[in-house]
């Protein structure tokens, strides 16, 4: 008869095993927050405005500058560096190891030899940059006229008066003491260009949309809501809203109409870009977008709703009828809604 192995050896036996896990845990995320190694060259990569660690890291990983997504979120997390990642361009090597990368982006190290336009900023914010970057007005202005871009591709759908609103591709762009900024506004048609696969295209295209009338609509997403989840829902309400005939009543939209007039933001102003007094598209973006709401808009989400509500708690709310938008509003949006 075979005797059973006692307690003590199977606690042991468990305890040896804990051990050998807990090693081979600490040995991967050791080895995981080391450089990668490889070239000595220099990756530019844009950290935007409300990204986070999990998002940052997708882009690292993607880059090739760090080993593991998961194991920069935990270290960002333990070294207490989480949501102090500042936005703009930088300038990394695969020589640093994750603890360097995290330092650089939480001191807000920016590469002053770069130019970097942010996602969903507006072509003001974009000019007020340029010229606090040390070009005179006269320059900016200059460069900022579409009349000089005229046979760029991607400008194949503005209509003719229209400014580059929109136009301009959230990127780190690398200057030098001859770089004139017509070069870099035309880098950033090209990487709008770039980001408009073919794909995308037939998508707009699919769904009745010029390339004028699709970065329109992906820059409402693009301001309404920042997460990828969130803007494939909410281009998904936009759409079944046109498609229903009904405003697409986005607040972002009276907002960029009342700062034209040099107002507050207010739904109250009336103009052409408020999409809760008029029907339809607006007459064109109201600010740069990213790929996340050119893909969003591309392929939105297989849902059905018809309004949402962005809520104290950071949280988007989804609702198909006026009685459950109503009734979340009054529940999860007591400070932003007033």
């Amino acid at each position: 008869m075979r005797r059973r192995p006692s307690v003590k050896r199977m606690v042991l036996i468990l305890g040896s095993i804990v051990m050998v896990v807990v090693a081979c845990v600490a040995y991967w995320y050791t080895t995981s927050l080391k450089s990668v190694g490889g070239p000595d060259e220099t990756v530019i990569v844009t950290v935007e405005q409300g990204m986070n660690e999990a998002q940052i890291a997708a882009v690292l990983h993607n880059k090739g500058l760090i080993r593991s997504v998961i194991a920069y979120e935990l270290y960002a997390r333990i070294s207490g560096n989480v949501g102090r990642m500042q936005a703009g361009g930088y300038k990394l090597t695969r020589q640093m190891s994750v603890q360097d990368i995290v330092n650089t982006f939480s001191n807000g190290k920016v590469a002053v030899d770069l130019l970097t336009i942010l996602p969903a900023q507006r072509l003001d914010q974009i000019r007020d940059y340029l010229i606090d970057r040390g070009y005179a007005e006269s320059v900016v202005d200059a460069a900022l006229d579409p009349k000089q871009y005229a046979d760029h591709p991607v400008l194949v759908d503005k209509p003719p008066l229209a400014s580059l609103e929109g136009y301009l591709y959230p990127e780190s762009f690398q200057i030098t003491a001859s770089t004139s900024l017509e070069t870099i506004i035309r880098a950033a048609l090209d990487e709008l260009d770039l980001a408009l696969t073919p794909a995308i295209r037939k998508s707009f295209a699919d769904r009745g949309l010029n390339l004028h009338e699709a970065l329109t609509l992906a820059s409402i997403v693009e301001r309404e809501v920042n997460t990828p989840d969130d803007r494939a829902i909410v281009a998904q309400v936009f759409l079944l809203r046109l498609e229903n005939g009904m405003a697409l009543g986005s607040d972002v939209t009276a907002f960029y109409g009342a700062s034209l007039l040099g107002r507050e933001e207010s739904v109250l102003v009336d103009t052409a870009y408020n999409t809760r007094i008029h029907a339809g598209l607006p007459p064109g973006p109201i600010s740069n977008v990213s790929v996340t709401s050119l893909q969003a808009l591309a392929k939105p989400s297989n849902t059905d709703y018809l309004f949402f509500v962005s809520g104290d708690d950071g949280k988007t709310y989804f609702s198909h009828t006026v009685a459950e938008h109503e009734a979340l509003v009054a529940a999860h949006c007591k400070e932003l809604c007033n």
